[in-house]
C-alpha cells in the first residue's frame, strides 16, 4: 500500500486512541513535574545516559549487506545505498540507527517510516519516527496499523504494517514493546532520589569537617573587628576567624593555637556515609543489568584486560546479537520485495564492526579460518573493508590432516617411503 493510500485511511481509523507518554516513572511513585519527560529525568543519571549512548552507538556503526542464503554470496541492491550511504535527506545512516535504537530503549519501540516510489513501489527513503509519535493497533480482521503523528506537520496519519519497520523492546503481546526505562523505573527513581539527596547535601554545605568545643558562654553579640560600630554573633566571629586562619589549601597543616578553653574534634566519615556510597554502586550495577551493558563500559567494577575482553564478547553475543537479529528480520520482511524474499535474499548486519577493537582475537580467528580453508585472503579483506589482492581468492588447507577413512592407507605409504634402501 502506498503512503497516499495510508494517509487516506485516516478516515477509517479509530477516532480515539490511548495517549502516548514517555514518562515512565509515574508507576514507580515518582511523577515528573513541569515539562521534564521520563527520558530527561532518567538520563540525568550518568549510568542511564551512558547505557543508551553505548547501545545506540553500537547499533549505529554496524553496516548492512544483502546475502543470498542459498549461496551465502553478497548481492548488490539499490536498497544498500539507503541503509549504508544516505537513508533520507536529513540523516546519515549512523544517526538514523542511533535515533531508532534510542527510541526503542526509551519508549520501548523504534519505528522506520518507509517512503516508497508511487510507481515502482521501491523504497525511496527511511525516516525514523520517535516512539512517542506512533501508536500501533490492530483492526477486527487482525491487520496491524500505525497511527503516526507527522514529525514535521503534526498531522495524524494511518500507515499500514508494510510501510513501517517496527523494532520492539521487551513485549508482552508482540504488538508493542515495553521500555527499559519503565521496567527499571523503581531503580531509576531510587537512584535519582539518591542523586537529589547528594546534591542537597553539598548545596547546604555538607557535613562540617570538625567541631569546636568550649565551656565559655558564646551567646549574644560582640563588636565586629572588620566593621566598626556593628555587632556580630560571638559564634559567627569565632567560626570566621577559625576559617580565616585554617581554611583553604594555603593554610593546610598550619599549627592551631587554641585559647578560651577551645577543643577541636575532626569528624570522619560514618558508616552511613559508606553505605550511601555502596548504594550508589548498587544502583549503577542494577541499571547496567537492565540494559545488558557490562560494568567496565561504565567505568565501574574491577578492571582487568582478560575479564573485560570476555565481557566484550558476551556483550556482543548476549546483548547486541538479539537486537541485531530483530532488525534483520524486520527489515528483510518490510524492505525487500516478496520475490526477493522467496529467492532467499536476506538483509544482514555485520557484527564484525563491534569487534574491530580486539585485533588479537580477530587475527587468531582469521588465521584459524584460513588454515582450515574456510576463508580466503580476499574473504578477510572484505571483512576488513579493504580491496581484494591478486590471487587472494584461492583457499588453502594443510596436508597434515587427512580423512580418517584414508589414514591407514596413507600411513602404509608413508612407512614404505621411509624404509631404508638395501
Amino acid at each position: 500500500m502506498s503512503i497516499a493510500r495510508g494517509i487516506r485511511a485516516v478516515a477509517r481509523a479509530p477516532t480515539t486512541r490511548k495517549s502516548v507518554t514517555v514518562d515512565t516513572l509515574v508507576s514507580a511513585g515518582y511523577p515528573v513535574g513541569g515539562t521534564e519527560t521520563g527520558e530527561t529525568f532518567a538520563r540525568k543519571l550518568s549510568a542511564v545516559d551512558r547505557c543508551i549512548e553505548i547501545l545506540s552507538d553500537s547499533m549505529g556503526k554496524l553496516p548492512c549487506y544483502i546475502m543470498d542464503t542459498n549461496t551465502r554470496e553478497r548481492r548488490k541492491d539499490p536498497l544498500l545505498t539507503l541503509l549504508n550511504v544516505r537513508p533520507n535527506e536529513a540523516m546519515t545512516p549512523v544517526i538514523r540507527k542511533k535515533v531508532l535504537e534510542t527510541s526503542r530503549l526509551v519508549s520501548g519501540n523504534g519505528y522506520d517510516w518507509i517512503i516508497r516510489d508511487s510507481r515502482t513501489g521501491r523504497v525511496r527513503e527511511l525516516i525514523p519516527v520517535p516512539g512517542n509519535l506512533v501508536e500501533p493497533w490492530m483492526d477486527t480482521g487482525g491487520r496491524v496499523w500505525y497511527t503516526v503523528t507527522h514529525p514535521w506537520t503534526g498531522e495524524p496519519m494511518v500507515l499500514p504494517n508494510e510501510d513501517v519497520c517496527h523494532y520492539k523492546g521487551a513485549t508482552r503481546d508482540g504488538l508493542k514493546g515495553v521500555a527499559v526505562l519503565r521496567r527499571a523505573g523503581e531503580v531509576i527513581a531510587s537512584a535519582r532520589a539518591q542523586q537529589g539527596y547528594e546534591r542537597a547535601y553539598y548545596e547546604n554545605g555538607g557535613k562540617p569537617s570538625g567541631v569546636l568545643r568550649t565551656d565559655t558562654d558564646l551567646s549574644g553579640k560582640t563588636d565586629d573587628p572588620k566593621n566598626p560600630g556593628k555587632k556580630i554573633a560571638k559564634k559567627d566571629l569565632l567560626r570566621r576567624e577559625w576559617e580565616r586562619v585554617h581554611g583553604g589549601s594555603g593554610n593546610a597543616h598550619r599549627i592551631a593555637i587554641l585559647d578560651y578553653g577551645l577543643d577541636y574534634k575532626p569528624l570522619s566519615a560514618s558508616n552511613a556515609d559508606a553505605q550511601f556510597i555502596e548504594s550508589k554502586e548498587v544502583s549503577i550495577r542494577d541499571i547496567a543489568r537492565y540494559f545488558g551493558v557490562p560494568l567496565y563500559k561504565l567505568q565501574e567494577g574491577k578492571q582487568a584486560y582478560g575479564s573485560n575482553e570476555q565481557n566484550a564478547i558476551e556483550y556482543v553475543v548476549g546483548t547486541l546479537h538479539p537486537i541485531v537479529t530483530q532488525y534483520e528480520e524486520e527489515q528483510t520482511w518490510k524492505l525487500l520485495s516478496l520475490s526477493q524474499v522467496d529467492a532467499g535474499l536476506e538483509i544482514r548486519i555485520n557484527l564484525m564492526a563491534e569487534l574491530r577493537g580486539d585485533t588479537a582475537a580477530r587475527g587468531d580467528w582469521y588465521r584459524t579460518m584460513t588454515e582450515i580453508g574456510g576463508f580466503s585472503v580476499n574473504d578477510i579483506m572484505a571483512l576488513e573493508d579493504m580491496p581484494d589482492v591478486p590471487g587472494g581468492d584461492e583457499r588453502r588447507a594443510s596436508l597434515n590432516y587427512v580423512p580418517l577413512r584414508d589414514w591407514a592407507e596413507l600411513s602404509r605409504l608413508r612407512a614404505r617411503k621411509e624404509e631404508p634402501l638395501e
